[in-house]
């Protein structure tokens, strides 16, 4: 597996990135109702990232379509399969897959972004509290 995409980031590691190259992306895979219902992150300039489903809220199947679909709306925002391509879902699992799947496409620079937007659950079994986009303070929103 470790070949089947670049490697695993910290949000930190991922925002230092985002701060720094305006030719970073970041893809938020994770479905319409979490981006609604749960938020969704920024980025350093205040918009928000690309949004592709990974998989369809609520049979969660996955979106056969997703690479060809992403790398077009990469293609669209002005990226390049050289692009360095961030992947961000809930907690880490589905924005692997995605990563992978992008790499298959032909783009050499996609990341998985480690604990995702909510992190694992705490103690109490809250999510985005431990670890993730929201536990280390990073802007993010909902509507």
């Amino acid at each position: 597996m470790a070949d089947a995409y670049a490697g695993d980031v910290t949000v930190a590691t991922c925002w230092d990135v985002l701060s720094q190259d305006a030719g970073a992306y970041l893809v938020d895979v994770r479905t319409r109702a979490e981006w609604t219902y749960v938020g969704f992150p920024l980025l350093p300039d205040g918009r928000p990232p690309l949004f592709q489903e990974w998989q369809t809220f609520p049979s969660m199947s996955v979106d056969a379509d997703f690479a060809v679909t992403l790398a077009a709306h990469l293609a669209e925002a002005g990226a390049t399969k050289e692009s360095k391509v961030y992947f961000l879902c809930r907690s880490g699992v589905r924005s692997i897959a995605s990563a992978t799947a992008l790499t298959a496409a032909g783009f050499t620079q996609c990341f998985n972004v480690l604990d995702g937007f909510e992190g694992p659950p705490d103690g109490e079994g809250h999510r985005g509290t431990a670890a993730g986009w929201k536990a280390e303070g990073l802007p993010w929103t909902q509507r």
